[in-house]
């Protein structure tokens, strides 16, 4: 999980790949730890090779935001330290649904957060898709302790 690389003066600390079938056609990292920050990439309710929760945003957001979890758990992190998180959602009338689950999972957080209507995303059955910054001090020092 360690690389190493300089980007943008950080050192890039690790990368987290998920299941989505994107990724390695796309060229992208589920998540990338960047000194004491952590990003995770568009998540949705895909999983083990599925859409979960067809037609349930509120549902779909709750299994978007576990794969963007289960990345952060890979570095020791947890919704704890969520800082930022964006929704994508398909339609505003499912903004509620949406709000509602990120509320369930980060109101004693409360992270800084957005959600935008957009035209649609990849897959046409996918409602929502989300994304995560999370920070904790002293986590560079941590994974360049994991990596010796």
């Amino acid at each position: 999980m360690t690389d190493g690389r300089i980007v943008r003066g950080e050192v890039v600390r690790g990368r987290v790949g998920g299941s989505s079938p994107w990724e390695d056609e796309f060229g992208y990292s589920r998540a990338v730890a960047a000194g004491d920050h952590v990003h995770v990439a568009g998540s949705t309710a895909w999983v083990d090779g599925r859409i979960e929760h067809e037609g349930d945003p509120y549902r779909q957001t709750l299994a978007a935001f576990g794969v963007g979890l289960t990345a952060l758990a890979a570095y020791g992190l947890t919704a704890d330290d969520v800082v930022r998180t964006r929704m994508y959602i398909t339609h505003v009338r499912d903004a509620e649904e949406v709000g509602r689950a990120h509320s369930e999972l980060f109101d004693a957080v409360r992270p800084v957060a957005t959600m935008v209507v957009v035209e649609g995303l990849i897959d046409s059955r996918m409602m929502v898709e989300v994304e995560i910054d999370a920070y904790r001090s002293g986590l560079a020092k941590t994974l360049e302790g994991k990596q010796q």
